[in-house]
């Protein structure tokens, strides 16, 4: 919320892009910890204790040993050593403190800002706070997933977990952009389409959790072609109506290739008339927008080539923070438009 008060206007900022940073930061490491299969090597949930990791040789095995006694271990880890073992841990770890910390920069400012200035500063950010309360009980939800009858984490779960960190992600730069004037200096021009835009931007995040989780990544590596066809030959295309449709591994691929198509349409479509009305204050941002998702598509392309090499399927998830972060500014330059389009 922009007010007049500008010194508390600066420390709101700082404190939003700091969240804003952390948050960025903590979906990098979460990627990091699928692509590495690192997510289910601490088996409990060890909210407060959970901050210190293993000092002795005898926590480490007692570590370890939690960890053999998962389907992950006993099916597909069998032969791993105890320092393998240590590196999927630091990763995990790692992951969860991050969590806690976002969960404290959250919380203390937040009672600091409210004792000095009011409680509207609680009714402004404590919807934040809950949600990243939440995270953290969808964080143990997913992981608890993958510990008696699978080798992996639900995919289902994984998308929810990694959506619920793009909606505070946004939450918190939309706050941040609440507390600039751009509004006061508003362009007059209103572009409902990008708001389906970004539904289909958060549809697709969706479907690379399913992709990412189920691992269809690797069932075809070819491009534009899945195989020798465009439609994968090992399914029948009556089954995108089937109830099961998410559980199946080339569907879900096929999916989300085709999906990114209809995302660069919907692009193109709204880029006619930005440059058609010619208001030079969206031309920009537009490109901007236009510019991360033709190489999202580029890192997707990549990352299907290379058998999903981790680089590229690390850098493909970090471009999407910046498209769905160049949506929101463009949205938020243009929400209070006269044109329909």
């Amino acid at each position: 919320m922009y007010s007049q008060n500008y010194p508390l206007n600066s420390q709101l900022k700082i404190w939003m892009i700091t969240l804003l940073l952390m948050i960025v930061l903590i979906i990098l490491v979460g990627g990091l910890t699928r692509l590495t299969d690192s997510g289910l090597s601490i088996t409990t949930w060890e909210l407060l204790v959970g901050t210190i990791p293993p000092l002795t040789n005898d926590k480490w095995i007692e570590y370890f040993d939690l960890y053999k006694t998962i389907p992950e271990f006993k099916e597909q880890n069998f032969n791993m050593t105890l320092n393998e073992f240590k590196i999927i841990f630091w990763w995990e770890w790692a992951h969860r403190q991050l969590g806690r910390l976002i969960g404290l920069t959250v919380l203390l400012p937040m009672i600091y800002f409210t004792i000095k200035n009011g409680f509207w500063i609680l009714r402004e950010y404590l919807i934040i706070f809950f949600l990243v309360c939440f995270q953290g009980f969808v964080g143990w939800y997913m992981v608890s997933s993958g510990l008696i009858d699978r080798v992996d984490v639900s995919h289902y779960r994984l998308s929810l977990h990694l959506v619920t960190a793009f909606i505070i992600l946004s939450i918190v730069f939309w706050k941040f952009l609440n507390l600039t004037d751009l509004k006061i200096n508003q362009i007059n021009i209103k572009l409902k389409s990008i708001k389906l835009f970004l539904l289909l931007l958060f549809l697709q995040l969706i479907i690379g959790a399913f992709v990412s989780g189920m691992d269809a990544g690797k069932i075809y590596n070819t491009w534009p072609l899945m195989g020798s066809s465009f439609f994968p030959d090992d399914s029948v295309f009556s089954d995108l109506f089937n109830i099961s449709v998410f559980n199946d591994q080339s569907l879900v691929q096929f999916i989300h290739r085709n999906l990114a198509y209809l995302i660069v349409t919907v692009y193109f479509y709204i880029l006619y008339f930005v440059l058609k009305n010619g208001n030079i204050k969206l031309i920009t941002p537009i490109f901007i927008i236009g510019i991360t998702l033709l190489f999202q598509i580029f890192l997707g392309v990549l990352t299907i080539l290379s058998g999903v090499k981790m680089l590229y399927a690390s850098l493909h998830q970090i471009n999407s923070i910046l498209i769905i972060l160049s949506t929101l500014y463009f949205l938020y330059i243009s929400k209070h438009k006269e044109a329909n389009y």
